[in-house]
């Protein structure tokens, strides 16, 4: 199992509370939890995202700014891409949230959520790439 910390993606201040934890192995947490696909596809679907971060090199956080948060931050040789991930973002609802977190963030580094197949796959809102996870996983970042 992987310990993500919480950071203040402002100040990078790491909190003391709130940390994920993500598994290596999805096998042992299925076994370890059982496995229910409908309850479980959105936790795996993380889980997934966040593998692909560390094998790619990143260092991997989970960004708070303000009252909004980030699934993920990775830092890779000075540079940060932000992630969020939903199983979809096909209602209103969502798409505020997910989209609302990265918006928030003032910067110029890539921002992406990562979804399962949906209507704004392949589409760029306000410099945000939408990418099914297939996209994302077979990707170089």
């Amino acid at each position: 199992m992987h310990k993500v910390v919480r950071s203040d993606i402002a100040g990078m201040k790491i909190f003391e509370i709130g940390e994920k934890y993500y598994f290596e192995d999805l096998g042992l947490r299925n076994v370890i939890s059982g496995f229910n696909a409908m309850k479980d596809i959105a936790k795996i679907l993380e889980n997934a995202v966040y593998l692909h971060l560390i094998q790619s090199g990143y260092k991997v956080f989970v960004g708070k700014i303000g009252d909004k948060e980030i699934d993920f931050v990775g830092e890779k040789d000075g540079v940060k891409i932000y992630v969020q991930v939903s199983l979809t973002i096909m209602d209103e609802k969502t798409q505020k949230r997910e989209f609302g977190s990265l918006l928030f963030v003032q910067d110029n580094y890539t921002k992406y959520i990562v979804t399962l197949n949906d209507m704004y796959i392949g589409n760029d809102y306000k410099g945000i790439q939408c990418l099914n996870l297939k996209e994302f996983l077979e990707m170089e970042i």
